[in-house]
């Protein structure tokens, strides 16, 4: 226990998590309505406390978002990477591998998709640089 704070020393309050995450506090709230993310405990005043680990989870929900995941399939991904870093039989299952596979592919194609959007967009702010220099 942190005497300075009253907290474990390896836990953060939601505010430290929102700060190291770059996400809103109401963000990280929702996340743990819908599911996607539970706080390791309780301080002694009812605040909720996470850990290395839940920021590490939060900054995988945080690169799923641009990538137009739904929340169900954001919860689909963090059981699959659950199951592939535990220590059981059945991270090894082979189902659990195509899965991963299914949704590398996924982030794959998505990631195309962003960058052709990229483009157009690197394409429309030239044409509005040629449209000043016509003034």
């Amino acid at each position: 226990m942190d005497l300075m704070t009253g907290s474990a020393p390896d836990t953060m309050h939601i505010g430290e998590l929102a700060d190291k995450s770059n996400l809103s506090q109401r963000t990280i709230r929702h996340y743990e309505e819908v599911g996607l993310l539970k706080p390791a405990g309780r301080s002694e005043g009812g605040f909720r406390l996470y850990t290395h680990d839940d920021l590490m989870r939060l900054l995988v929900i945080r690169r799923m978002k641009p990538l137009g995941f739904s929340l169900d399939e954001m919860a689909e991904v963090l059981r699959i990477i659950d199951t592939v870093g535990s220590s059981t039989a059945s991270a090894n299952d082979e189902s659990v591998a195509a899965d991963l596979d299914s949704f590398i592919d996924q982030a794959i194609e998505r990631r195309a998709t962003l960058q052709e959007h990229l483009a157009l967009a690197d394409e429309f702010v030239e044409l509005l640089r040629q449209q000043r220099l016509l003034r």
